[in-house]
């Protein structure tokens, strides 16, 4: 009785807080306790729909109740119109969404919990611009990438703290949160330097979490095929939350020699602390990610049997102070080990490798309000360090594995200018860089972006940006097993120009855009096959041309053809790149792109309490690669359906999912075949609303 006669005035009081937004207008919608940037200090731009469809984040304005499990389409849409000065990113100054000048793509809690997906990564795939290429499922190990990058030309970001991983990215994806940890996932498409910060060459993906004063306490249990188990729970009291989650599975394929080459098993842990007063607000969390893996042929076709296991450890601090000058700080440590096994268990024929690396980064994000409009001014510091067996220069004291190591330092400074119209938005300014690696002095990146609302329903933008990516240490060292890695690699570098229509009204949201990105020193690993004993090379291309276009349709079928809570999302992207190379080349990443992609999602309430999300996904990839036997093999189309069932009442829900439905056998890498029809259930309660119950 005490603990719901607590929440019921903790409830209340947070009503009468957010009940007063029509008085505080949002201008400080990133500095309460209820904020839903607080934790990111930055500005996303939100769309119309609901989340099917990742173009939208009205649910971002929902995530003020994160407890509410499903969402009426016809409310939804009555809410947007009171979002037009909730802040939301796009650049360093927070701007209202009625005034930002650059698009975002927002996946919402309503869009996290509907989708039939065991991973962060799985999310991604229905976004029509980004590319999920997977080397083993629930989120085993992943490269994600962009309009036709690879995953290391992306900064991932965790509440606004990069968190990418310099040794290599095919790890970048080893969250501590569960995805029920998480609130909304932005992805920002194309050159994002001035807002993101060195890393982002094609964009940026910045995972967002629950704020913790809305944290529930909860748990989960899933189970399904080749031996899925997952369980997960979460509680929070006052200003800190802690959630952990366990997840085992014995894959889907065994090696030649009977044994298991697809197994899982991998734990996470995350905990999220706040303090507020007039003066200040500070949000900090820390996380731990651990698993291990069978990696069957993920790195080499002749070795069936490798493994690996990765442990990462996150720490950050981040702070926010009011009055006429705004300044947001913020300081992290992230320490990473990685260990890879090319025959499992047995380092007696080949060594394990063994890396250790430590990210130490402090930022000052600043802005302030005068007469010309809103001005952004700040600067980062990121060190960078490696310990390893294989990678970086000879160490003066070895120890233990570790006989080589690297050390390198990014220093950055930004300044951008908003000007702010009643119809019209004028974002412009630059980033300047150095590194110590290879001596690179200091260069300045510049970007602008304009927007222009005509009437009610029309948005048109424009923008012009530039970016910069350090080559990871892998790139720069991986000289053994059939690699030969070039120390002197260059920067990758891009210029890109973009422009776009959005229409959106009560039912129907429509957006169209095309870009053009011109790449110059992209780096990427390159066979050439007239060699006798060919090995793949890290390499500088000359420069690559990408030309794309997006196409998205949203629907409220509600609104057509009364169908209660139904939504449809249609969304295809194409993009064609130019290179110069040579026909004897072969890629493994950036002559490897998707030319084709189509996702649609229809999501329908057929009974009071059950919910039906289908997902589908066609996807035509570019490049080939080498099989078992020697023989050079396109990649083929493959589509995908997914589907979840879900029955939820006030205190629990349960749920059944189905992925790859068909069975359809495809690849995402070569020699690495992905699994077939895999079918799991699940249970999830909600212990506050249990408690209360009673």
């Amino acid at each position: 009785m005490y603990f719901c006669t607590v929440l019921f005035w903790e409830n209340m009081k947070y009503k009468r807080q957010f009940n007063q937004r029509k008085a505080l207008r949002f201008r400080y919608f990133t500095r309460k306790g209820y904020a839903l940037f607080a934790c990111l200090g930055r500005v996303v731009t939100i769309g119309v729909l609901s989340v099917a469809t990742l173009e939208s984040a009205t649910a971002a304005h929902r995530h003020v109740s994160t407890d509410v499990e499903r969402v009426d389409s016809m409310q939804v849409m009555q809410k947007e119109a009171t979002l037009d000065d909730v802040e939301v990113t796009g650049s360093r100054a927070p701007l209202a969404l009625g005034q930002a000048a650059r698009m975002v793509t927002v996946l919402s809690r309503e869009d996290i919990q509907a989708a039939p997906v065991q991973s962060i990564n799985d999310l991604l795939k229905m976004a029509v611009g980004v590319d999920v290429r997977q080397r083993g499922p629930i989120g085993a190990q992943t490269d994600i990438g962009i309009r036709g990058s690879t995953s290391e030309q992306i900064t991932i970001l965790l509440n606004g703290i990069n968190i990418c991983d310099p040794q290599t990215g095919h790890n970048a994806f080893d969250l501590p949160c569960d995805v029920s940890d998480i609130v909304r996932i932005e992805v920002l498409e194309g050159p994002a330097a001035r807002v993101y910060g060195t890393s982002s060459l094609v964009g940026a993906i910045n995972i967002v979490t629950r704020d913790v004063r809305s944290q529930k306490a909860e748990v989960r249990v899933e189970g399904g095929s080749f031996g899925y188990l997952s369980g997960a729970g979460r509680a929070g009291i006052d200003s800190h939350s802690l959630s952990a989650s366990y997840t085992r599975s014995d894959g889907y394929s065994r090696a030649k020699s009977g044994a298991l080459n697809a197994d899982y098993s991998g734990g996470k842990a995350f905990y999220q602390g706040a303090y507020e007063s007039a003066q200040v607000r500070l949000n900090w969390h820390a996380g731990l990610s651990t698993k291990g893996f069978g990696s069957n042929t993920f790195y080499s076709a002749k070795f069936d049997e490798q493994y690996e296991r990765t442990t990462k450890l996150f720490t950050a601090l981040q702070g926010e102070t009011e009055g006429w000058l705004h300044f947001k700080p913020g300081i992290y440590w992230n320490r990473s080990y990685d260990r890879f096994e090319l025959i499992r268990g047995d380092e007696s024929k080949v060594p394990f490798n063994h890396h250790r690396t430590d990210v130490f980064g402090i930022n000052l994000n600043s802005y302030f309000d005068w007469v010309a409009g809103r001005t952004a001014f700040g600067a980062e510091f990121r060190n960078e360090d490696i310990v390893s067996t294989n990678l970086g220069e000879p160490l003066n004291n070895p120890h233990g594995h570790y006989k080589n190591g690297l050390n390198r330092s990014n220093l950055s400074f930004h300044l951008e200018h908003n000007i702010l119209l009643k119809r019209f938005t004028l974002s412009a300014g630059f980033v300047a860089v150095k590194n110590t690696w290879n001596e690179m002095p200091f260069t300045l990146y510049p970007g602008i972006d304009a927007s222009y609302r005509m009437g009610d329903h029309w948005k048109v933008y424009a923008s012009y940006n530039t970016s910069l990516r350090m080559p990871s240490f892998t790139e720069l060292y991986y000289s053994v097993g059939g690699h030969k890695a070039d120390k002197y690699l260059k920067p990758e570098e891009m210029q890109a120009v973009e422009g776009g229509v959005k229409y959106s009204s009560r039912w129907l949201t429509a957006q169209a855009s095309i870009f053009y990105h011109h790449a110059r020193n992209m780096i990427d690993w390159v066979m050439d096959t007239r060699e006798a004993d060919p090995v793949w090379q890290s390499v500088n291309h000359t420069k690559v041309n990408t030309l794309g276009q997006e196409v998205s349709v949203s629907m409220d079928l509600a609104n057509i053809i009364h169908l209660p809570s139904s939504t449809l999302h249609l969304a295809y992207c194409h993009l064609h790149q130019q290179k110069q190379e040579a026909d004897y080349l072969q890629s493994q990443y950036s002559l490897e792109y998707l030319r084709h992609k189509l996702t649609a999602q229809l999501r329908m309430r057929l009974l009071e309490h059950l919910d039906l999300t289908l997902g589908y996904r066609w996807q035509d990839r570019m490049g080939s690669y080498t099989s078992v036997d020697g023989e050079v093999r396109n990649y083929h189309p493959y589509s995908v359906v997914d589907a979840r069932l879900a029955w939820t009442k006030d205190t629990y829900s349960i749920y059944v999912e189905g992925n790859n439905l068909t069975g359809h056998q495809y690849v995402d890498y070569g020699n690495v075949p992905q699994p077939g029809c895999w079918i799991m259930g699940g249970v999830k309660l909600f212990l506050d609303r249990m408690f209360c119950a009673f």
